[in-house]
């Protein structure tokens, strides 16, 4: 699906009327996720910027392969980490004390993303990330509503995690790794920070993976997951949420 198809729907075939292009200031309202059978709340429309907050501020995101049309999905359960389930593997945490990576944020988020795109992932043969993705994604980026959170070595990116920030909720999309221990230190030095330095109330880790479980990672479900998130988010969605480069990084 197109992520530069805008109003002037005849202009690509497979633009929809029903989901317009919408600024980041725009809103759209999807079909409520609990009134839906499935995951797929709905199917098909753009992936321009107000379409994409309204998504996640409605516990909704994009998740379709390249040859697919646009799936908007909420799944049920939902994954989360939760400040009070949030933990350090002890393997990983005497790692980190003699760790070589410097973790830095927002300096290489076209690099992250890319990176991301190219992980070979088992049971699947492309990547949900496609070109539209990123061309989307890294305008929202350039609004300051997704972020990037690198590991760095030796002034080499060498692991990272991307996602979306709105209110107490940071909504991790993906995360690659070139050296050992590399995006888990990231992630780990960010979600620290994210829940002590920040108040963040939520990562928001969408389906299982064992990864993220080791961390703290608790399927909820989809119903008590859209009623937390609503407590969340402010009425006004368009809000860079608790992001502070100056204190998620030094």
């Amino acid at each position: 699906m197109s992520a530069r198809c805008k109003r002037e729907f005849d202009a690509d075939s497979r633009c929809d009327p029903d989901f317009p292009w919408l600024d980041i200031e725009d809103r759209f309202r999807f079909p409520d996720p609990e009134e839906v059978p499935g995951t797929v709340v709905a199917v098909g429309g753009n992936l321009s910027p107000g379409m994409l907050i309204s998504a996640y501020a409605q516990g909704i995101f994009p998740w379709f392969n390249e040859e697919d049309p646009l799936y908007w999905q909420s799944p049920d359960p939902r994954f989360v980490i939760l400040p009070e389930n949030f933990h350090v593997p002890s393997r990983l945490a005497r790692s980190m004390k003699k760790s070589p990576f410097e973790v830095r944020v927002d300096t290489a988020f076209d690099r992250v993303i890319r990176h991301c795109s190219a992980v070979a992932r088992p049971g699947q043969d492309g990547t949900w990330i496609t070109d539209d993705m990123i061309e989307a994604y890294s305008e929202l980026h350039g609004e300051g509503l997704a972020h990037s959170v690198e590991a760095w070595l030796d002034g080499e990116l060498v692991g990272g995690l991307y996602g979306v920030s709105l209110g107490a909720v940071f909504f991790g999309e993906s995360m690659f790794t070139r050296v050992p221990d590399a995006a888990k230190t990231a992630f780990v030095t960010f979600a620290e920070r994210f829940f002590g330095r920040l108040g963040g109330k939520m990562i928001d880790s969408q389906v299982y993976t064992d990864n993220m479980a080791r961390f703290g990672g608790v399927n909820i479900s989809r119903s008590a997951y859209l009623r937390k998130l609503a407590g969340l988010i402010p009425e006004d969605s368009l809000t860079r949420g608790l992001w502070r480069p100056d204190l998620l990084q030094g």
